[in-house]
């Protein structure tokens, strides 16, 4: 499914936690978070793209299309959703789907986007998203271009900021991982967190 599958990084939170800035650009082994999820996910997508706000510019030397939400008002991951999938229909009408990661997950698994597509035909479903343990990953998740109207009535008319009831109304598939000895989904929130990534990537040999 790689080649109807565009790749969208959201990478637009606002770091509260880490005292503001871009989580994806704080380094880890050696490279910036933002770097090993693109080697991690690139090549298993069509393209890739990254949902930000504020200066493009920041990410400029990936050299990937940088988009801001078009929902105002820090409308959540949804919106970032959103606008990956206004993007899809718009400039890569071929694409039918959109796979989308946190921009702050350092060690996300190479076959994300295969098992996600997997899941959702085995399970009958038009969407699906990732587990690892017993915690569900809401945004590492695959979702159909066909949908981003109904999205948008939810996010503009209704408000709706919660991606679990979204995606509930549709259904969606769940693609599990194990969550040791290290969870693929760890994600950078805290200074504490990124000591520990970097723990890992040393133990890894990155």
């Amino acid at each position: 499914m790689k080649e109807k599958t565009l790749g969208l990084i959201l990478a637009g939170g606002q770091a509260r936690r880490m005292g503001g800035g871009d989580k994806a650009l704080i380094r880890v082994g050696g490279a910036t978070i933002l770097a090993r999820v693109l080697d991690r996910f690139a090549p298993q997508c069509a393209r890739v793209i990254i949902n930000a706000n504020g200066d493009p510019a920041r990410f400029a030397t990936t050299g990937l299309p940088i988009i801001p939400d078009n929902v105002a008002g820090f409308a959540g991951p949804l919106a970032g959703i959103l606008a990956g999938l206004d993007w899809a229909a718009q400039h890569t009408p071929e694409l039918e789907w959109l796979a989308s990661v946190p921009g702050d997950c350092p060690f996300l698994p190479r076959d994300l986007v295969p098992r996600l597509h997997a899941a959702r035909v085995e399970q009958d479903k038009p969407m699906a998203c990732a587990r690892s343990g017993d915690w569900r990953h809401p945004v590492a998740a695959l979702w159909p271009v066909a949908l981003r109207d109904d999205l948008r009535r939810a996010l503009v008319d209704e408000d709706l900021r919660k991606i679990e009831v979204w995606t509930g109304r549709h259904g969606i598939a769940i693609a599990a991982w194990a969550d040791t000895p290290v969870d693929p989904f760890f994600n950078v929130n805290t200074p504490e967190d990124a000591a520990k990534a970097e723990a890992i990537a040393a133990q890894q040999g990155a």
